[in-house]
């Protein structure tokens, strides 16, 4: 018998505490990545770079991720998802403050590394631990676990605006994220899935996608571009652009986490009422519009409503290619999957890197421009690609 038939048969199943549990450390993941969003003006600053420098200190913290991401897999079946996602999560909190302090720029580079490889290493352990749980429940679960991310994302986003805005250092408002966190997955702990692995015996460190499996991960990539954006970039965008104040300008990201939390959690219930098609070319249509109201709004006002319309369409997008990759059939799906969520998120974590360079030569809207035309292809796309 196989070690992970062993655990198979010492771990038959997951409950409700392991369903809260995930809950639990999807708003952990999410809570810690939207937190970077409000203090990138004051790292720009603090250590002195122009866009194009912050595009490359914002490619350490891509790197970072892409380095951990494919190995987590490995990590989770041969320690179990609860080891590992509360190693990383502490791991996220010890370097969350050190984004706030640093004042050189190797010192931030290293420091964002170290944050995008913890960060990396949670997400795809909680999605691991998810899709055991959703299996183990015979219904649909994804759509509301990555909806507790999103509602991570104004408890980080949102959070840590209002501090900055009364005044607290960020390095206060970063230690009240980084205790929260802890306390989350303290609370998880019990939850947490003592295995990784019920179906294969071995987890490849990496697998060369193939076919259709390329092109949804082509996809996943452009959609979490258009996150990565609004995540790295949108604060800096809404000081340049429209004159916001720099405290309050972590509220764009709010807005498109307000818009996605919601989006996502009524996920299921969208999807079977217009179904997937018109999730996805609607969705992509409608978020491209966001992104040209952001750059053309007279008002700021409106270019915070643009960030609303990014959310509200894109944020069920990736679930409908999701569920395309496990019904495909030129990969095994677990291990189609395991490529499109690699694929895929290196779209928000090296995808924001490009946009610097562009920023630099040109501007950040030249930036936003190219991701709405991104968009705007996987509306477009999708339909000729869904045949297969």
């Amino acid at each position: 018998m196989s070690a992970s038939s062993t655990s198979l048969a010492d771990h038959p199943s997951s409950g409700r505490r392991e369903q809260w549990a995930t809950r639990a450390v999807f708003l952990v993941a999410g809570l810690a990545m939207a937190a970077w969003a409000p203090l990138v003006p004051f790292a720009k600053t603090r250590v002195g770079v122009e866009d194009g420098a912050l595009g490359l200190l914002l490619l350490c913290l891509g790197l970072g991720s892409i380095v951990a991401m494919p190995i987590t897999g490995v990590l989770a079946s041969r320690f179990g998802c609860r080891a590992v996602i509360v190693a990383s999560g502490l791991a996220v909190a010890v370097a969350l403050p050190f984004l706030a302090i640093v004042d050189t720029v190797p010192g931030l580079a290293i420091a964002l590394a170290f944050f995008g490889a913890s960060i990396g290493t949670v997400d795809v352990a909680v999605n691991i631990q998810a899709v055991m749980v959703e299996k183990d429940s015979g219904r649909n679960m994804m759509s509301g676990f990555h909806g507790l991310f999103s509602l991570g994302g104004i408890v980080g986003a949102g959070g840590v605006s209002l501090l900055l805005g009364a005044g607290v250092a960020p390095v206060t408002a970063t230690l009240a994220v980084s205790i929260l966190m802890v306390a989350l997955l303290i609370v998880s702990f019990a939850g947490l899935l003592p295995i990784g692995n019920r179906e294969v015996g071995e987890t490849p460190l990496f697998v060369v996608p193939k076919g259709i499996v390329i092109f949804i991960g082509l996809l996943c990539f452009l959609v979490f571009l258009g996150e990565g954006a609004i995540l790295d970039w949108s604060a800096l965008f809404l000081i340049g652009t429209h004159m916001v104040d720099p405290a309050q300008a972590g509220f764009g990201y709010t807005m498109f986490a307000i818009a996605m939390t919601a989006g996502r959690l009524a996920g299921d219930s969208i999807v079977k009422s217009l179904g997937g098609m018109a999730v996805v070319v609607g969705g992509g249509l409608l978020a491209a519009l966001g992104f040209l109201l952001a750059i053309f709004a007279p008002l700021p006002q409106l270019a915070f409503a643009g960030f609303l319309l990014v959310g509200i369409g894109a944020s069920n997008i990736v679930p409908v290619l999701f569920t395309a990759t496990g019904r495909q059939t030129r990969m095994p799906a677990s291990l189609a999957i395991a490529a499109v969520t690699t694929l895929g998120y290196a779209g928000i974590l090296v995808g924001p890197a490009a946009i610097g360079f562009i920023a630099q030569h040109w501007s950040l809207s030249a930036g936003f421009m190219l991701v709405a035309a991104s968009l705007i292809f996987v509306a477009v796309s999708w339909p000729l690609a869904a045949r297969h």
